[in-house]
């Protein structure tokens, strides 16, 4: 397959992002707190966070030791591999959940996803790569490593707020308050839209720019939906508080 060909391959999946961003808008994904019946069988919420995250850790693990990849590119491959060993193995034990269920359509439609994004990015840093050491003194690697540290922290502490609002035993929601939150509803999603915009930046090519697309298509509704289903379900909720810009939306 030609680097064009390729190109054409995520420029055509980028567009299917937009596209599952426009069926977003009518439709919330029944998983979390928008868990609903009338999706079909479900599995524990855990177990399938497991299940959905682990072929985006796998694939680029495959294709990172079966690759001789430049030093560039294999820290995109370890940026990667990070972030999916703390969503597959680490978040699943830390969130406090007891009971709550996710359909399996929700996790056999993340494999379908997970698999393709990583497939790409995969496949195209042990193939298509040609970054060398110069890579590193380029503008977009000091902005876009600065962008995904970043982005992870706001994300680990929005996450670490949003568990620590239940006690051990507990299964209903709070407000949450501190940190971002003060100002929006979603500041764990916006830490994770800056962390792929980092590391759109740093990877600078159509695979990494695809994900990216897809990575806001599901997390700009899905934070809609959460401000929504705040405001409906707390009489209290902050009315200066944002979706997931502060002061602006």
């Amino acid at each position: 397959m030609t680097l064009d060909t390729f190109n054409l391959i995520c420029i055509i999946w980028a567009v299917v992002g937009v596209a599952s961003f426009i069926l977003l808008q009518f439709v919330t994904a029944p998983y979390g707190r928008h868990v609903k019946k009338g999706w079909g069988p479900q599995i524990s919420n855990k177990l399938g966070w497991i299940i959905m995250e682990a072929p985006s850790l796998l694939l680029l693990l495959y294709f990172y030791l079966s690759s001789d990849q430049s030093l560039y590119a294999s820290l995109l491959s370890f940026l990667w591999i990070f972030h999916y060993i703390n969503r597959t193995f680490i978040y699943p034990f830390r969130i406090r959940t007891q009971g709550k269920k996710m359909p399996l359509l929700i996790v056999g439609s993340a494999i379908i996803f997970n698999c393709i994004n990583a497939g790409l990015n995969g496949y195209f840093l042990a193939n298509y790569e040609t970054y060398t050491i110069a890579s590193f003194s380029h503008w977009h690697f000091y902005i876009g490593i600065s962008m995904f540290i970043i982005g992870f922290l706001i994300n680990q502490i929005s996450d670490n707020i949003l568990i620590h609002l239940r006690k051990p035993g507990e299964t209903g929601y709070k407000i949450p308050k501190g940190f971002l939150f003060n100002y929006i509803s979603c500041p764990n999603l916006l830490g994770e839209l800056i962390q792929w915009t980092g590391f759109a930046i740093i990877a600078w090519n159509y695979p990494a720019a695809s994900f990216l697309i897809w990575t806001a298509a599901n997390l700009l509704p899905r934070a809609m939906d959460h401000h929504k289903w705040y405001k409906n379900h707390f009489a209290a909720y902050p009315k200066k508080r944002r979706i997931i810009v502060p002061g602006i939306w």
